[in-house]
């Protein structure tokens, strides 16, 4: 296994400290959330810029790097929704796009072909990580703010927008680069692949 595919398999297993720190009180525990979404988010874009720069781009790695984005990516908002941060139908969306779109590259896979993410996939795997990181400070504040009776009325509206806004425009990029990845792998809904 090449580095690039470590890092893919590392991303998987920091998904599962990830969601032990998230769910631990204080602001501590928020804080070293933080810092394990933002390192695993590195080794996102590490190992494709290795990949790609040191010619070890497999098969594996096409398959693997966006399977370990879905868990990381899960696991937070799958968290976000328990602790009633965001809107279910937001989470339902986007884990409908991708689970339909695992489909598309499994029925690939049987078809001898294995894709690879797209232009769109990465902009919204980008957009997802935004709106994970801001709901991910909020919840440092949050924190904050219990311990030290900081809580201002104003500044909770004003943070409650912006994670609806974020993952608002993250939704729409997530169904957008959906339907563009079907629309792009069209060719496979036909026996003689052209």
């Amino acid at each position: 296994m090449n580095l690039p595919n470590k890092l893919t398999m590392l991303r998987m297993a920091l998904a599962v400290v990830f969601l032990l720190f998230m769910h631990l009180p204080g602001v501590a525990a928020k804080v070293i959330t933080l810092v394990i979404f933002t390192v695993a988010a590195l080794t996102d874009w590490l190992d494709g810029r290795i990949a790609k720069s040191q010619n070890m781009v497999t098969d594996f790695g096409k398959f693997m790097d966006p399977l370990a984005d879905k868990v990381l990516v899960f696991s937070a908002f799958l968290s976000f929704l328990w602790m009633q941060l965001i809107a279910v139908w937001m989470v339902m969306a986007i884990i409908a796009r991708e689970m339909i779109i695992t489909g598309l590259r499994i029925f690939a896979l049987s078809r001898g072909e294995v894709l690879a993410a797209s232009k769109g996939g990465k902009h919204k795997t980008v957009s997802q990580m935004v709106a994970i990181f801001i709901i991910l400070f909020s919840l440092i504040y949050r924190e904050a703010a219990k311990n030290y009776l900081l809580t201002h009325p104003q500044i909770d509206r004003a943070i409650e927008a912006s994670i609806y806004l974020a993952m608002l425009s993250t939704v729409i990029l997530t169904l957008i680069s959906g339907a563009s990845y079907f629309w792009n792998n069209r060719h496979l809904f036909y026996n003689n692949k052209g």
